[in-house]
């Protein structure tokens, strides 16, 4: 057989394939792979009032046959087929090593099935036992991962981290769940067992549409659109180095009790969360005073980066609430890359087509000024609180730099003048990088209007096969 021939059939059962997967209408609780053999079970489910393809491997700590496998890349096909979200339940111990090749070209099939349903349908994963070996990857490619308390998940076990680099360490310590919610990001959300992942994946899948053409689903709210919010702005200490819970903040803006925040543990300098305002649903990105005053750094710049361009996928306004002095300095950083990784945030506002709604509360410094949606970044709509601060830096820092020579008392007055003259969000407004200085009481109000006038937002994308993202 010639190279085309070999091209040529595995096109034709490509097609085949894709034949079968699109076979009758699906029915809720139907089983999909019942016959195939394997230790996955999948079928069509209905979580929250909507059907979802759930993918769940029978037993714990499952090695993953080509069957199997094979068996989760159908399921992942079939959700992007009927544009329904896809769920997947995790225990696996990685490919099987006993079967070789077949098993890992398998698993590499579930990947590329993730990939193609990616910013199409949202992915979720629930992990309720070990995700070892390269099935752990699967984990990076979800929208949302929530993990068990006695769950875990790493490329490489212990044993492979004590004979490549001499160290000792447990299981927990290199994967653990608190770890990932912690330290690297990959859970969305830790719970206590199956039962409650699936109901916290119920609730963050509330929020978002069944597929990229759909727009979220709204909800009745006994919330009024109109309610003034007077605490969010008594929420904010007098000093402008004070610090503050800015999650309260969000809480008194969006509708009661919607505020459900993704990754609270890990990059603790930024906030984000689903919620809905007057019932629709929106994400919220907001720098956090109380860790690391706000600054942006490397982690945070990724995690809010990857929830913009989650919230852009799948039809969710953003709103964003600023207050940083800017980005975190130290040569650790530098080093490791914040050029890149700050890139990424600034890419990701960007290139959003969603309504985008920016208030800044107090702060708004230098370049992160910049990065956090700023009207320059294409936002909709910029608000600012009447005490809010737009310049390249603090008064402090200005003095430092350009009164280095000066007395005391000359610094002071320079500082006292440079606050006076430029750190007030109406010189931003005269020259429409501020579209209003509102009272805070009226956040919730301005912002619900906005939504509403921006229900019909459309942008004409432009036809290239994609951006080179600052991964």
């Amino acid at each position: 057989m010639t190279a085309a021939d070999t091209v040529a059939a595995v096109s034709d059962a490509n097609t085949e394939r894709t034949a079968v997967d699109r076979g009758p209408a699906l029915v809720p609780g139907l089983g999909l792979t019942a016959l195939a053999g394997g230790d996955v079970r999948a079928t069509v489910s209905a979580l929250g009032g909507r059907d979802v393809v759930l993918a769940e491997l029978v037993g714990d700590g499952v090695r993953l046959s080509s069957t199997s496998s094979q068996q989760l890349a159908s399921a992942a096909r079939i959700a992007l087929d009927r544009r329904i979200p896809l769920v997947m339940v995790l225990s696996t111990v990685g490919a099987d090593i006993v079967e070789g090749i077949p098993a890992l070209d398998a698993w590499g099939h579930v990947a590329a099935a993730m990939t193609a349903c990616s910013g199409v349908v949202p992915i979720a994963a629930v992990v309720d036992g070990p995700a070892v070996s390269g099935p752990a990857l699967l984990l990076g490619l979800a929208d949302l991962v929530v993990m068990t308390d006695d769950s875990y998940a790493f490329v490489n076990g212990p044993v492979m981290v004590e004979q490549f680099t001499g160290v000792d360490i447990g299981i927990d310590e290199l994967g653990g769940a608190g770890n990932h919610a912690r330290y690297t990001g990959v859970a969305s959300a830790v719970v206590s067992d199956r039962a409650a992942a699936i109901d916290t994946v119920t609730d963050m899948l509330a929020y978002l549409p069944d597929h990229v053409d759909a727009e979220p689903p709204e909800v009745d709210v006994d919330d009024p659109a109109d309610r003034r919010c007077p605490e969010a702005g008594e929420l904010i200490p007098p000093s402008s180095t004070g610090s503050y819970d800015v999650r309260r903040v969000a809480e008194a803006i969006v509708d009661v009790d919607s505020l459900l925040e993704l990754r609270p543990r890990w990059a603790g300098n930024i906030v984000t969360a689903f919620a809905t305002i007057d019932g629709r649903p929106v994400g919220v990105v907001a720098n956090q005073p109380v860790t690391l005053a706000g600054t942006l750094d490397i982690p945070a710049s990724q995690k809010a980066a990857r929830f913009v361009a989650m919230c852009d996928a799948f039809n969710l306004p953003i709103v964003t609430l600023v207050d940083t002095p800017g980005f975190y300095p130290g040569k650790d950083l530098e080093w490791r890359g914040m050029i890149r990784h700050g890139a990424q945030l600034v890419y990701a506002y960007a290139r959003a087509t969603v309504p985008r709604i920016c208030v800044i509360l107090r702060k708004s410094y230098g370049g992160a000024y910049i990065v956090m949606d700023s009207k320059t970044m294409g936002n909709d709509l910029c608000l600012a609180w009447p005490w809010a601060e737009l310049a390249v830096m603090g008064a402090g820092q200005a003095a430092a730099i350009l009164q280095r020579r000066a007395t005391p008392d000359e610094r002071a007055q320079f500082e006292s003048d440079y606050a006076e003259r430029l750190l007030n969000p109406y010189v931003a407004a005269e020259r429409g990088l501020v579209d209003a200085v509102i009272d805070p009481a009226d956040t919730r109000t301005e912002i619900a209007a906005a939504l509403r006038v921006l229900a019909d937002k459309r942008e004409e994308l432009v036809g290239r096969k994609h951006g080179n993202t600052p991964l």
